[in-house]
């Protein structure tokens, strides 16, 4: 199986009905989801010295994740405040990353080296990491990037020149909406394709000029937390996986069963599809991004955000 590296983004969500903190983060999620399907994976990225950093920490090395070439510093690590309605997540309050917002990683030589001996590496616009992205782009083998719904044009057209992969939130796009961001993505150079989830409402992917759809395997949700990466992730590993065996066979071959590059590559993106649906129906039994919870005291803050039900800010 490939080897997946996270860069970027990790925090705590908390619930404040809980009083639970659950460690998460799109870059961090898709090294931990990649390391639950059985691949090498490791997270490169800012933890802060307190509670919630220290909590992070924990976890994720528990979980046999390579942590050699994080930072860490002094300061608040990435926190948000959360609560549940019918099973899915409502932000209300966070602080922008913590610490991660003005420390984020600043690449060197020896991060790219070690960032090449992976097969997927994954950022998201939560991670602080655009002036990075050369360097990503130069070492990395597979760059992908979840711009998740808080994108404009600006930022599609810094970004993307230097991704194979792009991921966009659309649960709230019509269709044709959703097909015209993915053509817009492609047309300002990202290399191979884009996915986008739906929630509820399923996935899409382009690749090749081509839209392939699939729906969620619909479950009673215990907490969406997480979902959305939870397919990107098991998507990834299994066509980048796949994908090394595609050839084209001589024509003395002849021509039974699948003989053609590009025959196997449309059959394999809809069997990773499937088997990312179903990956993701089965992260939505879990509370947090993927569990490993931890009680906490609430400050005077949490209550009044609780209380007032501030939105989150991005």
């Amino acid at each position: 199986m490939i080897k997946v590296l996270g860069i970027g983004d990790n925090v705590c969500d908390k619930y404040l009905h809980r009083k639970i903190i659950y460690p998460g983060g799109n870059a961090l999620n898709i090294a931990v989801f990649g390391k639950f399907m059985g691949a090498e994976t490791a997270y490169l990225g800012t933890l802060g010295d307190d509670e919630v950093g220290q909590h992070v920490y924990s976890v994720v090395r528990g979980l046999g994740i390579d942590l050699s070439h994080c930072r860490m510093e002094e300061g608040e690590n990435g926190c948000a405040r959360v609560r549940l309605v019918n099973g899915d997540r409502v932000f209300l309050e966070g602080n922008h990353g913590g610490i991660a917002r003005t420390k984020p990683p600043v690449l060197t030589k020896l991060d790219e080296s070690y960032i090449a001996g992976f097969d997927l590496v994954h950022t998201s616009i939560y991670s602080y990491m655009e002036p990075e992205l050369p360097k990503l782009r130069r070492a990395g083998k597979f760059v992908s990037m979840d711009f998740s719904n808080h994108y404009d044009e600006a930022y599609l057209k810094q970004c993307c020149p230097y991704l194979d992969c792009a991921e966009i939130s659309c649960g709230d796009m019509d269709e044709e909406e959703m097909h015209q961001t993915m053509e817009e993505i492609i047309s300002l150079g990202c290399k191979h394709m884009v996915i986008a989830t739906r929630g509820s409402k399923g996935a899409c992917v382009l690749v090749n000029g081509k839209f392939y759809e699939q729906s969620s395997q619909l479950v009673q949700a215990r907490d969406t937390m997480g979902a959305g990466d939870s397919f990107i992730t098991s998507f990834l590993i299994h066509y980048l996986d796949g994908i090394r065996d595609a050839v084209d066979f001589s024509e003395e071959s002849g021509e039974r069963g699948i003989v053609s590059a590009a025959e196997y590559q449309d059959i394999l993106i809809r069997l990773c599809l499937y088997r990312a649906a179903v990956f993701a129906s089965g992260q939505c039994q879990r509370d947090g991004s993927f569990g490993f919870g931890k009680e906490v005291e609430l400050t005077d803050q949490d209550v009044e955000v609780m209380e007032g039900n501030k939105a989150l800010k991005f």
